[in-house]
């Protein structure tokens, strides 16, 4: 159950994050450390949280997923494309990878007994850690600073998935429910321009 959302997550995030980077006009050197951080950034801090070896550095598929994306994503001529970051395959995964991310933060943190506050925190940070990282890389504010509903929805996955244990109901039902859902929010979040309110 791990491992198919965290697989999903790494390839969704991989995509999104070439397109950040070819936006801005990196280099391949660039692409590529705009890929690992965006798809595999989230992930090691989550396991660094739970004193674990980051599962990207125990499991070689990781890698070889981010690598393959970066080559298809070159060889299909996606960095010529104008304006992609509106395009829908953009939007969807971009979105897919945040609710992979957000169900597989939440499902180490409630492995180990984390406390509310904890799993929130893992979801969150597993979900917008390596975003954060790559967008501070290439001096921008964070996108999940600037663009609404994006780490509340992270922040709502966690408290669900919270919920459910509590009445002992995660399982593949309750989790699928979750990321369809999540990722419809998302997108139609985007759509419509949703946002939390401003101070």
């Amino acid at each position: 159950m791990f491992e198919i959302a965290e697989y999903i997550g790494i390839i969704a995030f991989a995509i999104s994050g070439f397109f950040i980077a070819t936006r801005n006009h990196l280099d391949l050197l660039g692409i590529l450390i705009s890929v690992f951080l965006t798809a595999l950034g989230g992930g090691i801090m989550r396991d660094i949280a739970v004193d674990i070896t980051p599962y990207t550095f125990s499991n070689n598929l990781p890698a070889l997923i981010i690598l393959t994306v970066m080559i298809l994503m070159i060889l299909f001529k996606f960095h010529k494309k104008d304006s992609i970051e509106n395009k829908p395959l953009f939007i969807l995964s971009d979105s897919i990878g945040l609710m992979s991310f957000s169900i597989t933060g939440a499902l180490i943190a409630i492995e180990h007994n984390f406390n509310i506050t904890g799993v929130l925190a893992l979801s969150f940070i597993t979900a917008v850690g390596g975003g954060i990282a790559r967008d501070v890389i290439i001096n921008q504010v964070p996108f999940v600073f600037k663009t609404g509903f994006y780490g509340t929805i992270s922040l709502l996955v966690g408290l669900c998935l919270y919920l459910l244990n509590l009445v002992d109901f995660i399982n593949y039902l309750s989790l699928g429910i979750i990321f369809i859902t999540g990722v419809a929010l998302r997108v139609i979040a985007y759509y419509k321009k949703w946002s939390i309110p401003l101070v």
